[in-house]
């Protein structure tokens, strides 16, 4: 288990991450036609709107977790169907926390040099954990199982009878990801994950 030091420092990353993510999620939706992230009060930056404590609890612990998912009617979207709706609804949290850790990445090249200075120290631990949580959050949602932000996105890539299988699975979503967290598998998967992800941001940056 992390100690205070640690968790402090992780704290404004996954503040940051969470928030960005539900909010772009809501954003798109309130874009696409749906108005039920702005009456639900998910159009804001305030995190409180968007913190689920346990999933909060499990980013701060073990640096992977989830926030209160944005809930959305694709039925008011306009100009596009279900799939496609729910697919860039789906994309935009994960889109999101991949430009937060590219803008983190950039801030560690052009602070790293006067990393000497105790403002420029300060800055950098907070900005290493912005970019990896980011990372970890980009990744988590983008495992294409239920309730992940990855299930919509593929099921917008298949055929009308694969999609509504990945919806059919929703309504066992949360023990699906349990059995994930449980058996270790979602390690196995996200660590690799992460890792491609930031080596294609690396080359971008560096």
């Amino acid at each position: 288990m992390p100690g205070i030091v640690e968790m402090v420092i992780w704290l404004p990353g996954i503040i940051i991450g969470l928030t960005f993510h539900e909010f772009a999620h809501g954003k798109v939706a309130d874009y696409l036609g749906d108005d039920t992230p702005y009456y639900q009060g998910r159009l804001t930056l305030n995190p409180l709107a968007h913190i689920d404590w346990i999933g909060f609890a499990m980013l701060m612990i073990f640096h992977f977790g989830w926030a209160k998912p944005v809930m959305v009617n694709p039925a008011n979207f306009r100009d596009v169907g279900v799939k496609r709706g729910m697919m860039l609804v789906s994309l935009a949290g994960p889109v999101t926390n991949l430009l937060l850790a590219l803008v983190g990445m950039f801030l560690i090249k052009y602070i790293s040099p006067y990393q000497q200075a105790q403002w420029a120290d300060y800055t950098l631990q907070l900005l290493g954990p912005l970019v990896w949580i980011n990372l970890i959050l980009a990744a988590f949602n983008m495992i294409p199982v239920p309730p992940l932000d990855g299930s919509k996105i593929l099921a917008g890539l298949l055929p009308d009878e694969g999609a509504n299988f990945m919806y059919s699975m929703e309504r066992y979503s949360m023990l699906i990801l349990l059995l994930l967290i449980i058996s270790g598998a979602i390690s196995v998967i996200l660590t690799p994950l992460v890792q491609i992800l930031y080596g294609l941001l690396s080359a971008i940056v560096f």
